[in-house]
């Protein structure tokens, strides 16, 4: 996911939204890409675990 000034806002909106649930993600490539982030795959299983109990699995940002 690549985030621009726009997109880096609407997830903030997101992140205070009641019921939506990130999955943990990290910067993709810090040096060529200093602005996009990827989820990483290995938390999906518990990410929606935790969203089932309706907590937000932390951190959010690896």
């Amino acid at each position: 996911m690549m985030v621009s000034h726009g997109s880096a806002e609407n997830i903030g909106k997101l992140l205070n939204r009641k019921h939506i649930y990130f999955v943990p993600f990290r910067q993709d490539n810090p040096i060529t890409k200093p602005r996009s982030l990827v989820f990483d795959p290995k938390y999906i299983l518990d990410t929606i675990l935790k969203a089932l109990e309706r907590e937000q699995i932390q951190p959010i940002l690896l």
